[in-house]
């Protein structure tokens, strides 16, 4: 099978990678550029571990050929914070112990950035859909939910 060289733009960064057609973000994501903070879950769009941000977007990365990704905005979980400094919604997640086992957390956080980014100020009823591409399989979801709330608040 041919591979291709494709620039992808991960948080802020650009990277020549060598893929072959049917690889998937998540696979170049976690395996060549190792941002392993973006969770390989079911494989099949179900659950939301392995969201990441596209052009603003929230997707499933291993929906995503790695191919339709190039030259376009990637942001993973480890492009959050700011050095050191958490970004609000990490933050919030901690101190209300959304966390729980962690495994669906970066997911989490970055379906309710892209929410947030286009909605500051959402209702209950537009968190929970924001987030229903993901599962949480501690069923934790009303201590993820009143965390992105106080986020909004901010």
């Amino acid at each position: 099978m041919a591979k291709n060289i494709i620039q992808l733009k991960v948080n802020g960064d650009s990277y020549q990678v060598l893929v072959k057609p049917n690889m998937t973000l998540l696979e170049i994501l976690r395996e060549e550029l190792n941002f392993t903070g973006t969770k390989k879950g079911c494989n099949e769009g179900e659950c939301g571990a392995c969201t990441v941000i596209l052009e603003g977007k929230p997707v499933c990365s291993c929906l995503v050929l790695a191919l339709e990704a190039e030259g376009k905005e990637v942001v993973t979980i480890e492009g959050l914070a700011n050095g050191d400094e958490l970004h609000p919604l990490q933050k919030a997640f901690i101190d209300n112990g959304a966390i729980q086992c962690g495994f669906c957390t970066p997911g989490m956080i970055l379906s309710a950035k892209a929410l947030l980014d286009n909605n500051p100020r959402p209702t209950d009823i537009e968190i929970k859909e924001a987030i229903a591409g993901n599962i949480c399989r501690c069923g934790g979801y009303n201590v993820i939910v009143n965390a992105i709330k106080t986020v909004t608040k901010q």
